[in-house]
C-alpha cells in the first residue's frame, strides 16, 4: 500500500463517494470502468486460478481487499451464522440480496454471492437474478437442491430433477442476458452426496448445466479426497474444455489432517479456476472473539488493556481509521457549510487527532 493510512483507505471507498466530483460524472465512470462481472471474467482469463476467503459483512470484504485478495466470496452459511441461524434456508432472497448490495458497494473488487437454490423454482430464480444484478455483485451461484436448501455438508440434502435444474439455469442465464450480459452465473450441483446421488450423476448434471449456459460449474463434494475432484474435472475437460470450474475448499473439511491435501495450484491446473474457502472470515472471527470474550470474563478491564497493546501499530488499531472517518469528514467540509470549524472546535477524532 502506498501513501499514508488514510490515503490507502480512501482509495477503497465506493467510487460514487470518491469520484462524484470528477467531470466525467457517474454515467461517464460507468462507461470508462469495467463492470464487476467484466472484472471477474478478466481475472478468470488471466490468472492461473483465482482464490478468496468467504466473508459475511462489508467490513470483512474491505479487509479482504486491503490485504490483497482480488475477489470476494459472499458466503451463505456465513451470513446465516452471523444472523444466528444454520445454513438451512432460513434467510430469504431479499435479505441476502440486501447484504450483497452492502458488500458490493463497500469494495472495488468483484463479489460472487451465494444465491442458494434461486429461492424456489425457475420463476423464483428469475427474480433472484434480477435482485442480484441490481445489487452490484459480479455474479452468483445457484445450486440444484430442493427448496428450502441446506449447506451441502449437512446430512439430508435432496436435489431436484435434472430437467428442473436445467430449466432454472436457463431462466437465470436468459434473465442475465437481458439485464447485464457480464453478470456471472455459476451452476452448482449437489448430486454427489445427496440422497440417491453419485459422481456419475454430478458429471452428467455438470455437463447439462454448462450446456444450459452456466459460466462456471461447481461440483459440491463430500470430502477432501482427491479422486472425485480429479474425476469430475477430467470429465468436464473432455466434454466442455472451455468451461471453468469452481471449487469449495470447504471449511467443513479437516484439510490439515489429510495426508495429501490439494493445493490451490493443483486445483487450478485441473481447471478449478475459482477457489474459495467458504467460511474463512467466520471461523477467523469466531476464534478471535471467543478468545477475547473469555479473557474479558476472566480478566475484566485488563483484557481491554491487553487488546489495545496487542493492536498497537496494526492496520486495525483504530476503528475510526477502519471506518474511514477522516475521508467522510473531508466530504463534510466539502459539502456542508461550517463543518471545518465545527470539527476543529470540538473534541474527538479527526485526521490530526488519531485516537
Amino acid at each position: 500500500m502506498k501513501g499514508d493510512v488514510h490515503g490507502s483507505l480512501r482509495c477503497h471507498v465506493p467510487s460514487p463517494l470518491v469520484h462524484a466530483h470528477e467531470r466525467t460524472g457517474a454515467a461517464g465512470l460507468r462507461r470508462l470502468m469495467p463492470s464487476p462481472g467484466q472484472t471477474f471474467r478478466e481475472l478468470l482469463r488471466t490468472e492461473p486460478y483465482l482464490f478468496t476467503g468467504g466473508v459475511y459483512s462489508p467490513l470483512d470484504a474491505q479487509i479482504a481487499q486491503r490485504v490483497g485478495l482480488k475477489s470476494i466470496y459472499l458466503s451463505g452459511y456465513s451470513m446465516a451464522l452471523a444472523n444466528g441461524w444454520p445454513d438451512m434456508g432460513f434467510l430469504t432472497q431479499t435479505e441476502v440480496a440486501r447484504i450483497g448490495a452492502l458488500v458490493a458497494s463497500a469494495v472495488e473488487i468483484p463479489v460472487i454471492a451465494d444465491a442458494d437454490d434461486g429461492y424456489g423454482n425457475a420463476l423464483s430464480t428469475i427474480r433472484t437474478v434480477q435482485e442480484y444484478v441490481r445489487s452490484g455483485v459480479a455474479g452468483i451461484h445457484i445450486e440444484d437442491q430442493v427448496f428450502p436448501k441446506r449447506c451441502g455438508h449437512i446430512a439430508g440434502k435432496t436435489i431436484v430433477s435434472e430437467a428442473q435444474a436445467v430449466g432454472k439455469y436457463r431462466a437465470a442465464v436468459e434473465t442475465r442476458d437481458r439485464l447485464n450480459p457480464d453478470f456471472v452465473i455459476i451452476a452448482r450441483t449437489d448430486a454427489y452426496g445427496a440422497v440417491g446421488g453419485s459422481l456419475d450423476e454430478a458429471i452428467r448434471r455438470g455437463r447439462a448445466y454448462a450446456d444450459a449456459g452456466a459460466d462456471l460449474v461447481w461440483p459440491e463434494l463430500s470430502s477432501p479426497d482427491r479422486e472425485p475432484a480429479v474425476a469430475f474435472a477430467r470429465a468436464m475437460r473432455e466434454s466442455h474444455p472451455g468451461t471453468p470450474l469452481a471449487f469449495n475448499y470447504s471449511s467443513s473439511f479437516k484439510w490439515h489432517k489429510d495426508p495429501n491435501p490439494f493445493t490451490f495450484a493443483e486445483l487450478g491446473e485441473l481447471g478449478y479456476k475459482f477457489i474459495f474457502i467458504t467460511l474463512f472470515a467466520a471461523h477467523a472471527g469466531m476464534y478471535a472473539v471467543w478468545n477475547a470474550m473469555e479473557e474479558l470474563v476472566k480478566d475484566q478491564e485488563q483484557a481491554q488493556w491487553r487488546l489495545e497493546k496487542t493492536k498497537v501499530g496494526h492496520p486495525t488499531e483504530s476503528h475510526h481509521v477502519m471506518a474511514r472517518v477522516s475521508h467522510f469528514q473531508e466530504l463534510e467540509k466539502r459539502y456542508i457549510p461550517g463543518s471545518d470549524e465545527r470539527i476543529k472546535s470540538s473534541a474527538g477524532f479527526d485526521e490530526k487527532r488519531m485516537h
